[in-house]
């Protein structure tokens, strides 16, 4: 009897390849599905951070009979415990406070701030810019 070589046991090339073609294509359908998500989070991050400052400003002014002069205010106070980072910028110091020229003080000498918006120049998915949110 001769003796017979076995084959060694192993993938082929072309299932190698057929492995790899598949793994591209699931890559490439889940990639775009990953950064949108990963967007949506940072518009729900950057809707709920503005809320919040919006929400301490509004209480600021009416606590106080007047606007916060600078973000750093409602810290100080004790509205915030720190400023939030702006999810789209990903900085502390992008944000950008809107000051009214409306008096908000019983001697109308000192306009505050009444609004904040994100620094980014970036445009959402909803066609706006962070900017105007």
């Amino acid at each position: 009897m001769r003796n017979r070589r076995t084959q060694s046991a192993g993938f082929t090339m072309v299932e190698l390849v057929i492995v790899m073609a598949i793994m591209l294509i699931l890559i490439t359908l889940a990639i775009p599905r990953f950064v949108g998500a990963v967007r949506h989070a940072r518009e729900a991050a950057l809707k709920e951070d503005l809320q919040t400052m919006r929400t301490a400003i509004d209480t600021y002014t009416m606590d106080k009979q007047k606007g916060p002069q600078s973000l750093d205010d409602l810290i100080q106070d004790g509205y915030l415990k720190v400023i939030p980072e702006d999810p789209i910028t990903r900085s502390k110091d992008t944000w950008v406070p809107d000051t009214s020229d409306a008096m908000y003080s019983l001697d109308e000498t000192d306009p505050g701030i009444t609004d904040v918006h994100s620094g980014s120049t970036e445009t959402g998915t909803d066609g706006q810019p962070y900017s105007s949110w």
